[in-house]
C-alpha cells in the first residue's frame, strides 16, 4: 500500500520594511516571470527546475483572462491554460509563486488580457470606476481565487502562494481618468482585500496605492523606489531583463554585467524582492501577441531563452549574484546599523551590520566610464570596474562583482537533421474568394464598421464588400480607391483588413479602432470626380474560409482537396494555404521551423498553431554592433543585432506538438512567398566560451545530453575579443 501525505500546515506571510517575513523567517526574494500560456506542460517541469538551479525563490506570472473566458461566461482552464496544475508543480519544486491577477496584464498580450466580449457590452469603460466594468472584472477576480482556494494554494492555505497582485502599472495612465481614476484605484484594494486570500496584496507602479496594499516597482533599475509606507517593503515587480521585438525592429540584448548591477544596487539600497521579466519569454503561440506588432518569439533575451536552453552567461552571472546576496541574507534583513559612505567619483559604500557585529557590504562605482581602485584600508584594496558593484562578505572579501562574469558563454546554433531534413514535398489550395467577391457575407450595415467589433478575436482577417455602378467609363475607365484604414494591413479585393495582434498598453487602448471604421472610402475618377462610398450597403465577413473549414486541423470540419501537382507550387500568390508533411527532428533538441522565403501569415503543426508569421518583414541594416559596452543605463536600442535581416526567420515547434513519426505542417501564406526553402531544424549549442578570474572558479556544462568533447586555452592573461574569436591582450602569464 501507497500512502501519500501532503502537508497544508498555513504558512504565515508578514512584512516589514526589511525582510518579508514567511513563517517567522526573515527572507530575501529572488523571482522570475514565466508566464504558463507562453510554454506547454511538457515543458513546465524543466522551466521550474532550471529556475530553481538558477538560485530563485518564486516563479511570478500574470492570470490571462481572455483565454479563460474566450466567451462570456465560458472558462477555459485546460492544458497550458491550467494555472493551478503549473502553481502545482511550482510548490513541487520547492518554490513559491507570485499570482498577478491583474486583469489587465499588459505583457504585450492581445488586448492587454482583456477578452473582446467586453469591448462589445453597451455602456462600458475599461479600467476606470466604471460599474459594469468593475463587475465584470469582480466576477473574474472572484472566479480565479475560489479556484485557488479551492485547491489550497495560497500560503495561508499551506500552498506556494505568498504574493498576489491586483491591476498592473495603472499610475502610467491614471491622470487621463481623473477623479473617476482614483475612485477606481480605491476600489480595487477594497475588493482584492475582501476576497480574503491570506497573504498581501500588491499593485505595482502605483504610488497612492490604498493601506494595506504595497506599491512595488517597476523598470530597468528601481535603486531610488521608496514604498509609500515606511513599514512596507522595497519591492521590484518587474525588472526588464531584456525586451521584447516588434516586427521590423532589430533583436534587443541587455548583458549579463548589467543586468546584475540593477539587482545588486536594488539591494545595496534595501531590497527585498527582486523579480525578472522575464525568466523565461516563451513563446505567443496563435493570435496571442499583442502590441500591435508584437513578434511570435516572447524570448526577452531572458535567462532560460524562447526554447527553454539556458541563455549563457546570463542564467550562471545572476545563479552568483543570488547565491553572494544569500550568504548573508540573515545581515540584510536584520540589520541594526546601516551605513553609505560616499567615497567620491561615484564611488559608494554600504555598509550592513547586525547586533552580533556581523557585516556585509556593497561597494559601487556608478560612474560609466571609469574603473576604480579602492583602498578600505584594513578591509582591503578592491578594483571595481565602471558601472560595477562589488559584494563583500564580512566587508573585507569580494565574493560577487557584477562586471566580472565567471560563467560561461553558450553560442547557441540551428542544424539540419539529416535524416529528416529531406526537401518537403507541398500540396496546396488557394483561398475561395468566390462567395466573398460577390458580397455574400453574414453582417450588412450602411456604414463601415469597426474591425474588432465584428471579429471578437475569432481571425484577424475581416472582409469590407459593396458593390459600385459604373455607368460612365468616360469617367470610371482608371479610376482609383481611395481608403482611410487603421488596419494593420489591407489588401484590396474588394477590401479587405487585417491585425495583427491588437493594442495592450495606454490609457483607453480599447478604444483604439481597427480596421475602416467610419471610412471614408472614395472611388476617384477622371477629373478628380468623387464617389464616396463610405454609406453605400456594406456587407462583412468575419475570417477566411479556410479557416471556418479548419483546414489546419489534421481532420479538417469538411472533406477538402487539396492539390498535389508537385510540378506546380503556387508562388508569390496572395492568400494561400500549402500542406507538407515531415518527419521528426531526431533526439531531444528543442525544434524550430525555418520559415525563410515566406511572405506573411499564419502556421500550424499537427493542428497546433504555433503563431503568425512575417519573414519578409526586415529589419533595420543599421544600429548593431559586435560587441555590447554593459555601462551606462540601458535602454532598448542599445546592444541590438540581427540587422538587416528577417525580424524573425525561425518559429518554435515544440516536442510535444509532434509525433513520433509523420506530422503536418500547414502555413497560411497572405501577402505571397515561396515555402520552397522551408526546413526543420533543431537547437544546440555549438561553443562555449568563458573567462575566468583569478581565484574564481568556473563550470562548464552542455546541455541536453551533450558533453564537451574539447577544450582549448586562448589566454593566461588579459585576452581581448569575443566568443570565438578571443586573441592574446597586452600581457600574458607564463605557465
Amino acid at each position: 500500500m501507497l500512502i501519500i501525505l501532503y502537508s497544508c500546515s498555513a504558512i504565515d506571510i508578514t512584512y516589514d520594511s526589511n525582510a518579508l517575513i514567511i513563517n517567522g523567517e526573515r527572507r530575501l526574494i529572488f523571482s522570475g516571470a514565466i508566464h504558463y500560456p507562453r510554454s506547454t506542460v511538457e515543458m513546465w517541469p524543466d522551466l521550474i527546475q532550471k529556475a530553481k538551479d538558477g538560485g530563485l525563490d518564486a516563479i511570478e506570472t500574470y492570470i490571462f483572462w481572455n483565454r479563460h473566458e474566450p466567451v462570456r461566461g465560458e472558462y477555459n482552464f485546460s492544458k497550458n491554460l491550467d494555472f493551478i496544475k503549473f502553481f502545482k508543480l511550482i510548490q513541487e519544486a520547492g518554490l513559491y509563486v507570485i499570482m498577478r491577477i491583474g486583469p489587465y496584464v499588459c505583457a504585450e498580450w492581445n488586448y492587454g488580457g482583456f477578452p473582446l466580449w467586453l469591448h462589445n457590452i453597451p455602456g462600458i469603460g475599461l479600467r476606470t470606476d466604471n460599474p459594469i466594468y468593475k463587475n465584470e472584472m469582480q466576477i473574474f477576480t472572484t472566479k480565479i481565487v475560489n479556484m485557488t482556494k479551492e485547491a489550497n494554494l495560497f500560503a495561508s492555505q499551506g500552498g506556494p502562494i505568498i504574493l498576489a497582485q491586483i491591476e498592473n502599472e495603472y499610475r502610467d495612465i491614471m491622470w487621463n481618468y481623473k477623479d473617476a481614476g482614483k475612485a477606481y484605484v480605491k476600489w480595487c484594494a477594497q475588493m482584492a482585500l475582501s476576497q480574503n486570500i491570506g497573504v498581501p496584496w500588491i499593485m505595482c507602479q502605483q504610488p497612492d496605492a490604498p493601506q494595506p496594499v504595497i506599491n512595488t516597482c517597476n523598470g530597468y533599475y528601481c535603486r531610488n523606489f521608496k514604498p509609500n509606507n515606511p513599514k512596507s517593503p522595497k519591492m521590484f515587480t518587474e525588472n526588464w531583463i531584456g525586451w521584447f521585438q516588434k516586427w521590423g525592429e532589430r533583436v534587443p540584448h541587455r548583458s549579463a554585467e548589467d543586468s546584475a548591477y540593477s539587482v545588486a544596487r536594488f539591494f545595496q539600497d534595501g531590497g527585498v524582492l527582486n523579480n525578472y521579466i522575464m525568466y523565461h519569454g516563451g513563446t505567443n503561440f496563435g493570435r496571442t501577441s499583442g502590441g500591435p506588432y508584437i513578434t511570435t518569439s516572447y524570448d526577452y533575451d531572458a535567462p532560460i531563452d524562447e526554447y527553454g536552453n539556458l541563455n549563457q552567461p546570463k542564467w550562471g552571472h545572476l545563479k552568483h549574484l543570488h547565491s553572494a546576496i544569500k550568504l548573508c541574507e540573515n545581515v540584510l534583513t536584520s540589520y541594526s546599523a546601516r551605513n553609505d559612505t560616499d567615497l567620491g567619483n561615484g564611488i559608494t559604500l554600504t555598509t550592513y551590520t547586525n547586533s552580533t557585529g556581523a557585516r556585509f557590504c556593497f561597494l559601487s562605482n556608478n560612474d560609466a566610464n571609469k574603473d576604480a581602485n579602492i583602498d578600505l584600508h584594513s578591509d582591503g584594496k578592491y578594483f571595481v570596474p565602471a558601472w560595477s558593484v562589488s559584494v563583500l562578505n564580512g566587508c573585507n572579501k569580494e565574493i560577487f562583482n557584477t562586471a566580472k562574469v565567471n560563467s560561461q558563454t553558450s553560442i547557441m546554433v540551428k542544424k539540419s537533421d539529416d535524416k529528416s531534413s529531406t526537401k518537403l514535398t507541398w500540396e496546396w489550395k488557394m483561398e475561395p474568394k468566390k462567395d466573398t467577391m460577390h458580397g455574400k457575407g453574414n453582417i450588412k450595415a450602411h456604414q463601415l464598421l469597426e474591425q474588432k467589433e465584428l471579429t471578437l478575436d475569432a481571425s484577424d482577417y475581416l472582409w469590407y464588400m459593396t458593390s459600385v455602378d459604373i455607368n460612365d467609363t468616360s469617367i470610371w475607365s482608371n479610376a482609383t480607391l481611395r481608403v482611410y484604414t487603421m488596419g494593420h494591413t489591407l489588401h484590396g479585393y474588394v477590401n479587405r483588413s487585417a491585425t495583427v495582434g491588437l493594442a495592450n498598453y495606454g490609457a483607453w487602448f480599447d478604444e483604439i479602432k481597427t480596421g475602416i471604421p467610419g471610412g471614408p472610402v472614395q472611388l476617384i475618377g477622371n477629373n478628380n470626380v468623387t464617389m464616396d462610398l463610405s454609406t453605400n450597403p456594406w456587407s462583412y465577413k468575419v475570417g477566411l474560409n479556410g479557416e471556418r473549414k479548419h483546414l489546419y486541423d489534421l481532420q479538417p470540419h469538411v472533406s477538402v482537396s487539396w492539390n498535389n501537382n508537385s510540378s506546380y507550387i503556387p508562388i508569390g500568390k496572395p492568400m494561400t494555404w500549402y500542406k507538407s508533411e515531415f518527419k521528426s527532428p531526431l533526439g531531444t533538441n528543442p525544434v524550430v521551423v525555418d520559415l525563410q522565403g515566406l511572405g506573411k501569415g499564419h502556421a500550424w503543426v499537427n493542428g497546433h498553431s504555433i503563431g503568425r508569421y512575417w519573414p519578409s518583414m526586415i529589419t533595420d541594416a543599421n544600429g548593431c554592433s559586435n560587441t555590447c559596452d554593459y555601462r551606462g543605463n540601458y535602454v532598448k536600442e542599445k546592444c541590438n543585432t540581427n540587422c538587416g535581416s528577417p525580424s524573425q526567420r525561425w518559429y518554435h515547434v515544440p516536442r510535444s506538438f509532434l509525433n513520433d513519426h509523420m506530422n503536418t505542417l500547414v502555413l497560411f501564406e497572405e501577402i505571397g512567398g515561396n515555402p520552397q526553402s522551408v526546413q526543420f531544424q533543431t537547437v544546440t549549442t555549438g561553443t562555449i566560451c568563458a573567462n575566468v578570474y583569478e581565484g574564481s572558479q568556473l563550470e562548464l556544462s552542455c546541455q541536453n545530453g551533450q558533453v564537451i568533447s574539447q577544450i582549448q586555452f586562448a589566454s593566461f592573461g588579459n585576452p581581448e575579443g569575443q566568443c570565438g574569436s578571443f586573441k592574446i591582450g597586452s600581457w600574458e602569464a607564463t605557465l
